[in-house]
């Protein structure tokens, strides 16, 4: 049923070319031939079948017409047009003879192929330019490259790392990861549960639908959160098109749906903690720690500029609290300025860190894209989840290595008493941005006044 499943996506998505996101039909001629990050050459024509010859059956020609017409013994329909398309696939939406509406994920028949070649020939370009540019320290991108692409071309992988978050967080009520069906999925197709909504970052979606900004925003913070800082297990890949958000017919709740489970990071305790600590330190504008963790997390005198990096905020912002006040436009200006000056310093903090630093430092940099689309970014309650989320992760791990149960028990009160002193800062600013808190500030303050 798979096989068959394979061989019809592949059959169908050759009479459509290749797409991009947003539908716009892409010229095969301009493809590059590495594309940084993934190294991956997006084949022009999907006329290949890895099961069958299907190569070798002229388009337009009876067979051809023949094998497409048999899609119609799985599916009662397959759009041809696929809903999106990038570098390893695209997905065609379908319905299944049972009636269940699925996304059929198909890869590029090519990409197996081709990847290993475009990767060596990337590893070969970099050594040039390290060649004749010393300073040059870009070569984790290979490495990179050569662990995780494997990992995106198993489509199977990707189906068990979709139940794995789903199951992780099933206590957020608000999320929603696509159902596999793994009876119709090999490693180079997958069917799932059809899920749609708009992009993330489409603030005008939201107002038409009623869908509120701020609690998607915070929403979203709290899921890379839990990823984090407590379980270890983060997607990395939330650009707009792979996080939607949908308003609930029946309950009226905005839901988050995470599609593309094909890339994860895995952090190892260790890291995590160091990655909690660091980031406890510049929540509360703590120099002292903020050098000793980024410099646990190899980041060495360049501690500065790490904590720059991560935040996405001036030094001056770092030392002041990165929570006191918003980005401001001439902050961010100084950022990027500054981004292209410390380009060597930059290099070869990349080149130190962690191999896992990589991953999340571009999954930041994609969150900190959606928040600015929604203008909540350095929003206060995105600072107090991730707040939480360190001090129950710290607090876990420091209750796991204690063998005293005196000492466990201080663990938790600890625990309790910080999660309860921010929950109380959160009412604080909940009053204060309110009509209601407005009024009980104005009232106190007449109170006082009239008393002296």
């Amino acid at each position: 049923m798979a096989r068959r499943v394979l061989k019809f996506a592949s059959l169908a998505a050759a009479t459509t070319g290749i797409y991009v996101y947003g539908n716009k039909f892409l010229d095969p001629n301009d493809f590059g031939v590495v594309r940084v990050g993934r190294a991956i050459a997006t084949t022009a024509v999907i006329t290949y079948d890895y099961l069958t010859s299907l190569r070798s059956v002229p388009y337009g020609s009876e067979e051809y017409d023949f094998l497409k017409s048999q899609i119609k013994e799985l599916f009662a329909s397959f759009e041809d047009t696929p809903l999106g398309a990038a570098s390893l696939a695209q997905v065609h939406k379908a319905v299944l003879q049972d009636g269940r509406t699925v996304a059929v994920k198909v890869q590029h028949p090519k990409v197996q192929a081709q990847s290993s070649k475009d990767i060596l020939l990337m590893e070969v370009l970099l050594l040039v330019v390290k060649q004749i540019f010393p300073d040059f320290e870009f070569m984790w991108l290979v490495e990179e490259a050569k662990k995780n692409l494997p990992l995106e071309l198993d489509f199977l992988n990707e189906g068990r790392n979709a139940e794995k978050v789903a199951h992780m967080l099933k206590d957020f009520d608000f999320l929603k990861v696509p159902r596999i069906y793994w009876e119709l999925s090999t490693r180079r197709v997958l069917l799932m549960e059809f899920m749609e909504g708009g992009q993330v970052n489409d603030r005008a979606y939201m107002k038409r639908n009623g869908i509120n900004v701020n609690e998607i925003s915070r929403n979203l913070g709290k899921l890379y959160s839990e990823m984090i800082f407590v379980n270890g297990f983060v997607h990395c890949d939330p650009h707009p098109g792979n996080v939607l958000v949908k308003k609930c017919p029946a309950s009226g709740k905005a839901h988050i749906i995470l599609l593309d489970h094909g890339l994860y990071q895995v952090l190892s305790e260790s890291f995590r903690m160091d990655y909690c600590c660091l980031w406890q330190a510049l929540i509360k504008a703590d120099m002292k720690r903020v050098q000793k963790y980024s410099q646990r997390l190899g980041a060495g005198d360049l501690y500065p500029l790490f904590a720059c990096m991560l935040t996405a905020r001036s030094w001056e912002s770092v030392n002041r609290g990165i929570d006191q006040a918003p980005v401001s436009a001439s902050e961010d200006v100084e950022i990027r300025s500054n981004a292209a000056a410390y380009l060597p310093q930059i290099t070869q903090l990349l080149n130190n860190v962690p191999r896992q630093m990589l991953l999340l430092l571009k999954t930041n940099d994609l969150l900190r894209g959606i928040e600015s689309a929604l203008h909540t970014r350095a929003s206060a309650s995105s600072f107090l989840n991730m707040s939480r989320c360190c001090i129950r992760a710290v607090s876990t791990y420091q209750k796991s290595k204690s063998r005293s149960l005196y000492r466990r028990a201080q663990i938790s009160l600890t625990e309790a008493l910080s999660l309860w002193q921010i929950n109380l800062y959160e009412v604080f600013l909940w009053l204060k941005g309110s009509r209601l808190g407005n009024w009980v500030i104005g009232l106190l303050s007449r109170m006082h006044h009239s008393t002296h």
